[in-house]
């Protein structure tokens, strides 16, 4: 029947699943960050030192999801999940406002590396399967901190466009500006994202025992930010 939820078995197999991505996207950040900060200190790189701890701030992130649904009970740790994850997002937003204004004063400016140039490129693969793949998840499960865990890994990859761009656009024309003015803008995103995360307002899928969208309360039941039928149509 149009507007049940996902059964039992379903909603067993998407936290499974979810899991699954939120391992992936802690291991991949792990290494991520290891060669980051590496090749960075190697080639005083300001840009892929920050980079690297960028992926950090992802790894506690995609933990506080893991947290929540290392329990049967997830829903009542959603909350605080939602709250880490905003917290990531805000160090993640201050970070990089700080490392672009330190580059527009003409300190700390990315130089050249090839170890970075193809760390970025990898990642513009990697994340955005990562994140779509949460999202779905998060959407069909009802699960606001999922989804918001998803935007993270989505900024991530905005960031490896902005790191890959900066740094080819600085070796090939010397603009060493396009980096810390493209991050600003990064920056106003995670922003935010952080302030939706710590509102709950991570747009997600009606919660799974949601049994009508037509109900009047249904909005309470995990609608939030213009995605269920109930919020578009008064749009």
């Amino acid at each position: 029947m149009p507007g049940l939820g996902p059964s039992a078995d379903r909603r067993e197999a998407l936290r499974r699943r979810i899991r699954l991505l939120v391992a992936a996207t802690i291991t991949y950040n792990v290494v991520e960050a290891a060669v980051a900060i590496t090749a960075g200190t190697v080639a005083s790189s300001a840009a892929l030192v920050g980079f690297g701890l960028d992926s950090i701030v992802e790894v506690a992130s995609a933990a506080a999801v893991a947290w929540q649904f290392s329990g049967a009970a997830h829903e009542e740790r959603e909350r605080t999940a939602l709250r880490v994850i905003a917290l990531s997002f805000f160090a993640l937003a201050a970070y990089v406002t700080f490392d672009a204004v330190r580059a527009l004063l003409g300190t700390g400016e990315a130089d050249h590396s090839t170890p970075g140039l193809i760390l970025a490129g990898l990642s513009l693969v990697v994340m955005p399967f990562l994140s779509a793949a949460q999202r779905r998840a998060g959407h069909e499960l009802g699960s606001a901190s999922a989804v918001a865990d998803s935007k993270q890994t989505l900024l991530c990859t905005y960031l490896s466009a902005v790191l890959l761009a900066g740094l080819a656009l600085n070796s090939l024309f010397g603009w060493s500006w396009a980096d810390p003015v493209a991050a600003l803008v990064i920056a106003a995103v995670a922003v935010k994202e952080g302030r939706e995360a710590w509102r709950g307002d991570a747009c997600c899928a009606p919660h799974p025992l949601a049994t009508d969208l037509s109900a009047p309360d249904s909005a309470s039941a995990g609608c939030a930010d213009g995605c269920c039928p109930n919020d578009r149509k008064d749009d």
